[in-house]
Order: structure tokens, then C-alpha cells, then sequence
């Protein structure tokens, strides 16, 4: 399991947990209550910035949505470029797309097919790491334009989901942990 060099449990209390939602039985852990608290959404952006920090990254691709808040503040620390992936019809250009299932139903992501260069290296983020499926697709788009993932990093996983089991080829890295 990949570590910060920086506490970030504090950031634990600042996020809020939400039952029954989307649907009943889920129980959903929302950032926005970090990304208002201007000590926690820069200790969020720093603790990503010390870890991807001199790994030679060219593009942050944030998922949509919450991935889209974080992403560019990032990508501006690490002097990179910002991407990003979007749901159905939301983007102009030509796009590549892959279907996928969640934990909770189905869905597609899309990416500009111009987006990323053959062999530019890409670390994907997103808020939550639950059963996979998500980063999943996105692995896939990033890997049919060329890229070269250097990592995947999350604000939070939810470690009993187990969803960095279906990416032991990458560098997964999380904020925090939750295990139940």
C-alpha cells in the first residue's frame, strides 16, 4: 500500500458520510465538505503534490466530477497538463469511450482521442477508489491512446471493496483508508 509523507487523517474529520446514498445500503463518503475547508483542500493538493512530486508526469486525468476539482490544482503543482474524462456526449472533439459497471449499476466514460500522446505518462485521480470499476475504464481509455500510467491516485479507498486488487501493475495510491 502506497503512504504520503504527509498526515492526512486528520482530513478524516472533515468528510462527511451519507447513508442511503445513492440508494439505500450505500453509505457515501462526500469530500466536498473538505474541498470548503481551505486547510483541507490544500492539505489535500499537498499531500498528492509530495508523492507524485519528481516522478516525471506530463498529464493529471481527473474523473468526472470530483476528480475534476482536485485534478487541475494538481496538475498545476506538478507543472502538468489537465484531462478530463466525462461522461457521454459532454465533450466536443471526436472521443474514445468505454462502457462500465459500478457497484451500483452501469455507466460510460469518454476522453478526447487527441487527448493524451503515445507514451506521455499519466497519473489518473479520482475522490473514492471503491470496487474498481471506474478507474478500471479509465485505465482502458488512457492505455488505447498510449499512455503510460504512472499512477492512480485517490482521495479515499474503501479497503473491504478491495478494488486496488484488479491494479497490481500500478502504483495505487490513496489519501486515506476506510475499512468498513
Amino acid at each position: 500500500m502506497s503512504t504520503t509523507p504527509i498526515n492526512c487523517e486528520p482530513l478524516k474529520q472533515l468528510i462527511r458520510s451519507v447513508p442511503d446514498f445513492p440508494k439505500p445500503g450505500i453509505l457515501f463518503y462526500d469530500i466536498t465538505t473538505v474541498l470548503k475547508d481551505k486547510t483541507g483542500f490544500a492539505q489535500l493538493i499537498d499531500a498528492f503534490a509530495a508523492y507524485y512530486i519528481g516522478k516525471d508526469i506530463d498529464l493529471i486525468l481527473g474523473i468526472e466530477a470530483r476528480g475534476f476539482i482536485f485534478g487541475p490544482a494538481l496538475a498545476y503543482r506538478l507543472n502538468a497538463g489537465f484531462v478530463p474524462v466525462r461522461k457521454p456526449k459532454k465533450l466536443p472533439a471526436p472521443v474514445e469511450r468505454v462502457n462500465y459497471d459500478l457497484e451500483y449499476g452501469t455507466d460510460s466514460l469518454e476522453i478526447h482521442k487527441d487527448a493524451i500522446k503515445p507514451g506521455q505518462r499519466v497519473v489518473i485521480v479520482d475522490d473514492l477508489l471503491a470496487t474498481g470499476g471506474t478507474m478500471q475504464a479509465t485505465v482502458q481509455l488512457v492505455e488505447r491512446l498510449g499512455g503510460v500510467i504512472a499512477g492512480l491516485g485517490v482521495a479515499i479507498e474503501l479497503d473491504f471493496l478491495k478494488g486496488r486488487n484488479k491494479f497490481p501493475q500500478f502504483d495505487v495510491f490513496s489519501l486515506l483508508h476506510y475499512d468498513d
